[in-house]
Parts: C-alpha cells; structure tokens; sequence
C-alpha cells in the first residue's frame, strides 16, 4: 500500500527526500553509529545538545531570578526549581525526539504545517522571543565586564556581541567544537558557582528540606514561585534542541531511532541535573549570605532588591575584594554562552520558517544586531538600573511568547501524521498536555498580575492608564483567542518520516503515482 492510499481524506502528504539519501549531519559527524557499536560509544556521539540547551536554565535572567527568590526565602523554594527543571527535561525530551524521528527541526514543521498568515506570525512571535531571550544575556555579559574590567555597561554590550560573533566563528569547523566550547563555559560556570556555596556553607539540612519539601510561607512566595517557575521554560529552547539533534547521523532503523531517543534523554537528563546544581548553588549562596546575622544595613537594603550588578557583595566578608572577580568570571560564563545559543537560535528559526539560506555569518550579525540595538540604547540612556528594568520586560515577553511555540511542539509530538508509530503513547500526551496547561497557565497568570500590578501602581494620569486598558485588554483576548486556536486547528500535515519510509518503500514514484482521489492532496519536497 502506498502512502497516499494511507492518508486521510483532505490531509496533505509530505515525503521528506532528505530521509531517502540518509540523515543530515554534521561535517565531523559523517557517517551514522552502526548499530553494532558499544552503547557507551553510541551515547558519546549523541552528547552535546543537551548542554547547549541547559544554557537556557542558567541564563542571567534565570540568575537574578534565583538570587532574588533565595534573599527573600532562604532556601524555601528550591523544590520549585527542581519540579521546574523536572517539567522542563519531559518538555525538552519532547523536542528532541521530534527532531530525530521527523529529521526536520520545530521551525521547519511549523512552516509545512500552517498556511502563510499563521507561519508569518510564529516566526515573528519566534524571532522576538529570541531577542527577549538575548537581552538579559547581552545586559548580564555587559554587567560582568563592568566588574571584572570596569568598563562602563554600554561598552559592555558591543564587546559582548563583537566576542559572541568570534567565539561563533567556531561553526566553520563543525558543530561539536562550538558545543565543547559551550561545555566549557558552564563547566567554569558550576566552579564557580561551587566556589561559592563552598565557602558560604548554608546548612546541609535546610537546603535538603527546601529541595524536596514544598513551602510557600512568607510574603511574595508565590509570586516568586511564579517567576521562577515561569523563566525555566523558554520558547526559544523548543526550536533549539529539535535542531541541535540533527547534527547527529541516526541510523534510519527502528532501533537507530529508538536509541537516539533515549541517548538524547539521557544526556539532557545530565546536562539539566548539572543546570540544577548550579541553581542550588545561587539560591544557597543569596539565601545564606542575605539572611545571616551579621548583615551590615547596606548590604541589607542591597538583598531586598538584587539585580546581577549588584549581588557581587555576597561572598564579600569571605572573598574580600576577590568577591567580584568570582562573581564576575561565573557572570562572564553564563552570559557568553547563553548568547552563543541565543544567536545559533535565531539562525534555525529564521532558515526554518522562511527558508532563507544566507551565510552564518551574515545571519549572525542580524541576530546579533537585534538583540544588541535595544541593550544598548537603554544601557547608555539608563544606565545599570535602565538595563535591570529590561531584564524584568524581557522575561515578560518570553512568558507572553511561551504557547505559540509549546503547543506545536505538544501537538505535532503526540500526531500520528508527524511522529507516525514513534508517537507519544496516551500516557505521555496526556500528561505532557496536562503539564503544557500547567506551564502556560503559570506563564499566563505572571505575565497578566505583572500587567495589571503595573496599571495599578505606576504614576501615569487616570485617563493614561484608561486609554492604555482600551488598547491592552482587547489585545490579550486576541492573544487567548490565538492560543485556542493553535489548540484546537486539526493536523492537516502527514509527513512521512525517514522510519516510515523503510515500511512503506522508499521508491518515490509508489507516492507521486498514488491514490488520484481529489481528496488526497499530494506533496514532494
């Protein structure tokens, strides 16, 4: 039987030809693991793609983020972070599993998927969560320049995109160099970070109950549980780890697939642990340091508000003047690698929606710009606490962005059209849908109380604040009406994927000479 004849009435078939000459990969990652390979060998050639994508869990904005929840609860809230990060590696493992069965990547899906007016908006919606997603980072990296260099925080911003478009030069040599550079990076990162908690020493026993028993005692918990929970997942790392996976040649058998899968899984799991160390450590570090007994009244006043430029005081009375220069260098770490990621981000969307093949080069100087143009400008006209406040605007447009890429991602993973018998079982859809509502809820409500907080505190005159409610509120039930709509649209995509072709044949002609039914429409790419 031919795989038009399968297809249901209406639905458009797909052949990916790409599946039919072999697995793209990369230049050092020539020829596929054959099966026969020890598993050890089979896993380290599928290692690398989760660490890049851990960057997004360790991210400045995550930085600040932690070093706030730990001033103002101690250690009360690291139970989030590990559900966060828990939710998290189920969410990521969706994404890559994508990628290796359908051999095409989240953007390029979307753009076969949806007609033109929708595709248009998600990769506008996509490319602006990649640029909400670079400004902490390009602020953080600037921010860590100015301690470490003393060099002022708009300075700061050009030398971070100039050295992030040279560390990217590393592309040209493969994919796996630049992943060992950014594995580097977060190894610098988690030593430093370990320093510091090693020198602080919080109690054992306290960071073990915060860890695995939840408590939202005192005020602001829940809106700092909120925030936590609403900067772990970002809508930039979805289209990132089902590109990232293409790197790697995965045998187009059952079982290829299948082990890749689970190899991908098992590396995010590590990498994703590894992330969560690390943000034990920051919230460790605040929680101890900000709630201690010998607190000077400054450095008090400094814990009720910390921001990334701000928080190198805390290992102060054990470091001296050398508390900077730690801070600074896990600061520098952080920063630099979550830009590479951001910006090799920005070139799989961009290819993937609009199928522009352009130079690395040059597509990196346009992501690279559009991030660095707002950081800049708001850095050299407010200053630290004008970057700080960025820093807030951005997470609120990464969780107002969130859905337009989580739900594809659900949907197309759990579809037989996309995944076909390598999709998700009823047990996996319904609880990655169950957590995909918990997460977009949690995203939703941040993005909504920080809105209408806003509207009720800032200083702008009654009828401002009126004509502002005119114009926002209308727009956020065009934004759930879009939202309902990417739930509810019908599947009209079958794609048929490199494991499907070995069952059904991989003779082109058997499709292009199917079923002449006016129902069936047929597609070869």
């Amino acid at each position: 039987m031919d795989a038009a004849a399968q297809a249901p009435a209406g639905v458009v078939v797909v052949v990916d030809v790409e599946a039919l000459a072999g697995r793209r990969g990369s230049d050092d990652d020539a020829s596929a693991a054959p099966d026969k390979e020890p598993a050890w060998k089979r896993f380290l050639q599928h290692v690398g793609p989760g660490f890049m994508v851990c960057l997004a869990y360790l991210d400045p904005g995550n930085l600040e983020t932690d070093l706030q929840a730990g001033a103002n609860h101690r250690y009360e809230l690291l139970w989030v972070i590990l559900i966060g990060l828990i939710f998290a590696l189920i969410i990521q493992s969706l994404s890559a599993n994508l990628g290796v069965v359908t051999g095409r990547h989240l953007a390029e899906l979307c753009k076969t998927e949806y007609p033109t007016w929708v595709r248009i908006c998600l990769w506008l919606l996509a490319e602006l969560a990649v640029i909400a997603a670079d400004i902490p980072e390009v602020i953080g990296t600037a921010f860590a320049f100015n301690l470490l260099f003393h060099i002022p925080v708009w300075m700061g911003v050009i030398v971070t995109g100039t050295s992030t478009l040279l560390f990217l030069g590393l592309q040209k040599y493969g994919v796996r160099k630049l992943e060992l550079l950014v594995g580097l990076l977060v190894f610098i990162m988690a030593l430093c970070f370990f320093i510091e908690m090693s020198i602080v020493k919080p109690p054992a026993k306290d960071v073990i109950q915060g860890l695995f028993f939840p408590n939202l005692s005192g005020s602001g918990a829940t809106g700092d549980t909120i925030a936590l929970l609403g900067a772990l997942v970002m809508p930039h790392n979805l289209f990132l780890h089902s590109a990232l996976v293409l790197s790697r040649n995965t045998p187009s058998s059952v079982r290829g697939i299948k082990d890749a899968c689970r190899f991908f899984l098992f590396e995010s799991g590590v990498a994703l642990f590894v992330a969560l160390l690390i943000n034990i450590c920051i919230i460790s570090v605040s929680g101890t340091v900000c709630n201690s007994s010998n607190l000077s009244p400054d450095d008090s006043a400094k814990c009720s508000d910390l921001t990334l430029d701000s928080s190198s005081f805390l290992l102060r009375n054990v470091l001296g003047k050398n508390s900077a220069v730690v801070y600074g260098v896990a600061l520098l770490a952080c920063g630099i690698s979550s830009s590479i990621t951001g910006t090799y981000t920005g070139q799989y969307i961009m290819q993937g929606f609009l199928d522009i093949r352009m130079k690395q080069w040059l597509r990196n100087l346009m992501t690279r710009s559009i991030a660095i143009v707002p950081s800049l400008i708001v850095a050299i006209i407010g200053g630290s606490s004008g970057a700080g406040r960025l820093i807030i605007i951005a997470s609120m447009i990464l969780s107002f962005e969130l859905p337009f890429a989580l739900i594809p991602l659900l949907k197309f993973s759990s579809s037989s059209n996309k995944m076909g018998q390598n999709k998700n079982s009823i047990y996996t859809i319904g609880f990655s849908w169950v957590l995909g509502f918990i997460i977009i809820g949690i995203n939703i409500y941040f993005l909504s109380s920080k809105l209408v907080g806003w509207l009720l505190h800032n200083s702008l005159p009654v009828y401002a604040n009126v004509l502002i409610g005119i114009i926002v509120f209308p727009l956020m039930l065009l934004y759930i009406s879009a939202v309902i709509y990417l739930m509810l649209r019908k599947d009209t995509v079958k794609f048929i994927s490199r494991g499907e072709l070995q069952t059904i044949g991989t003779d082109k002609s058997k499709v292009a000479n199917g079923s002449s039914s006016t129902e069936n429409k047929e597609q070869l790419v």
